[in-house]
């Protein structure tokens, strides 16, 4: 399964690698993919075996300096 994950502040490949190392240390996390949107919210997508805890994934994202944006409806 992929849970997706929007993210403000990122603007290069350090960003990247930033936060795909720590939400790759995030428990159930098979897989990383960001999408970088310079200027936007960029995408991150975690495949895993079952869901992931999204408590976790906003405390990684945080650890490597950036926000996930919460989506309300």
């Amino acid at each position: 399964m992929t849970d997706t994950f929007q993210v403000a502040g990122m603007t290069c490949s350090h960003c990247v690698a930033s936060v795909t190392a720590e939400v790759g240390r995030v428990a159930g996390a098979e897989g990383v993919d960001v999408e970088l949107v310079p200027g936007g919210l960029s995408r991150v997508t975690v495949s895993s075996s079952s869901p992931v805890d999204r408590a976790a994934v906003a405390a990684a994202i945080d650890e490597a300096g950036y926000e996930m944006i919460v989506e309300t409806r």
